[in-house]
């Protein structure tokens, strides 16, 4: 017999299962819903510690641990603990963690992280709409969300600060997520990520890995709760989409830049490569801002593979200085610290014998488009034009724990009479491509000056998944469109 252990969100209790309780058991399942320790002292060690003990009570041989939104850490946590036991792990509406990363990394609520920073009592029990600020209201009644208020209860502190610790025996353990639809990413948007994103992202795409979608909110027990039963008994019994690489892709990291570049010396300084032109005059300077989150200690570093090597020395032969900045986006919850080191790196550059500190251009890649907010609200008169290459402009699904002030298409508003170059990848993601529609939608409105470079045919990371001639003229055309922006038509 299988034997189900549900474990809720935060501020919440077994009694969040009662409808899935019931089915699975109907349906001849060992079912037992967690109500966690909720003392003002209680951490996510704790919470690991009871669901630990009561793995080791539980009789029948497989049991499946369901851990949905917070209560995933404390799953990950008993799982990797009892791997011999633990027959399958189901995360529901929830993350993927890593060890060492506290809970508080996945709150959506930017409110709730700046307080933990400093205020550790317990987090009050949301009421009425306050719930929207921890997943997606779609499906439920007055009644559900009466229920939530009514049974809620405050949340200690120290469940989500304290960093998870994870037991290597977890990998042997299989694991099958339910992607809520109307709160986070489909699974072509995953298997997106895990094909293009992080390296650690990759082993999603192992056979231990298996996928569900389910179209519904934060909430899927109350929502959805026959839907959710049938999902977990699925997942119980092995099932589920398993996600796939797809073929080898050419990758940034090791191919020459497709456009010929001389060898032009780097100069390090910092978080910050300096390519130069000959000379001693002070010339204008391009900085290139890398995508991501990129995986902390990958390597080579952005910097460092010939992608952006030889976007920087192709413009230092052009006769502008090209930089390439190394920031630290290494998760979704980074930009704040990327945006930093991007500021660092402008205010170094200028400050370069051989850079002229009233032209320069920014040219954002990716994952970095995010970035491009702070400049466009409020764009300094020596920034000359502003570049992005197929870039995320908006929170797409799944990114909803990016700080709210990173909305380059709620800041366009600001862009006055700032140049912006587009670059467009045809055959873009489409949760990516909808965020440069939704950016080009509020540039129209406000009158921003944006030049468009379409690739109809390109992808994602076109220069090195397509070195075509019409990728070399798109490149080509990129260029001289900064240039002659950032020179001021000289």
């Amino acid at each position: 017999m299988t034997a189900f252990v549900l474990v809720g969100g935060a501020f919440t209790g077994g009694w969040l299962w009662d409808g899935v309780a019931e089915r699975l058991r109907a349906a001849g399942a060992e079912v037992h819903p967690v109500t966690l320790d909720a003392a003002p002292g209680a951490g996510l060690g704790t919470h690991a510690e009871e669901l630990t003990a009561l793995v080791d009570r539980i009789d029948g041989p497989d049991v499946v641990l369901v851990g949905h939104d917070y209560g995933i850490h404390p799953v990950l946590a008993a799982a990797g603990r009892r791997a011999d036991r633990v027959a399958r792990v189901v995360y529901v509406a929830a993350g993927l963690p890593q060890d060492g990363d506290p809970a508080l990394l996945l709150v959506r609520d930017e409110t709730v992280r700046a307080r933990l920073g400093h205020d550790t009592t317990p987090l009050p029990a949301p009421r009425g709409g306050e719930w929207a600020r921890w997943g997606s209201l779609e499906g439920l009644t007055g009644e559900d969300l009466d229920r939530l208020d009514r049974l809620g209860v405050p949340q200690p502190a120290r469940t989500l600060t304290e960093p998870l610790r994870l037991d290597g025996a977890l990998e042997r353990v299989p694991a099958a997520a339910v992607m809520c639809t109307a709160d986070g990413p489909d699974l072509d948007a995953v298997e997106m990520m895990v094909r293009t994103g992080p390296v650690s992202l990759r082993k999603l795409a192992g056979p231990g890995y298996a996928f569900f979608e389910l179209a519904a909110g934060h909430w899927p027990m109350l929502s959805h709760p026959a839907e959710l039963t049938g999902l977990l008994l699925r997942a119980a019994a092995g099932e589920g989409r398993r996600l796939t690489l797809g073929e080898e892709q050419p990758s940034y990291e090791t191919l020459e830049f497709l456009l010929p570049t001389r060898e032009i010396p780097c100069e390090r300084h910092g978080r910050v490569d300096v390519y130069a032109p000959d000379g001693e005059e002070r010339r204008p300077a391009v900085l290139f801002v890398h995508g991501g989150p990129v995986d902390a200690g990958r390597v080579p570093t952005p910097r460092d593979t010939p992608f952006y090597r030889g976007y920087a020395r192709h413009l230092a032969g052009l006769g502008a200085v090209g930089a390439v900045v190394d920031h630290r986006l290494h998760a979704l919850t980074d930009y704040g610290r990327a945006a930093g080191d991007v500021a660092e790196a402008v205010e170094a550059l200028r400050s370069h014998p051989r850079v002229d500190p009233d032209r320069i251009a920014l040219w954002i890649f990716s994952g970095g488009g995010l970035l491009a907010a702070h400049w466009l609200a409020a764009p300094p008169p020596w920034l000359r034009c502003l570049a992005l290459s197929y870039p995320v402009l908006a929170a797409p699904p799944g990114w909803e724990t990016v700080e709210s002030r990173f909305r380059p298409a709620e800041a366009v508003a600001g862009s006055g009479a700032l140049p912006l170059v587009l670059v467009r990848a045809g055959r873009e993601h489409p949760a990516f491509a909808a965020t440069v529609e939704e950016f080009l939608a509020a540039a129209g409105k406000h009158g921003a000056d944006v030049e468009t470079v379409d690739v109809p045919e390109g992808r994602h990371g076109f220069e090195a998944l397509d070195r075509t001639d019409a990728s070399r003229e798109a490149v080509d055309r990129a260029v001289r469109a900064v240039l002659h922006r950032v020179t001021g038509g000289r």
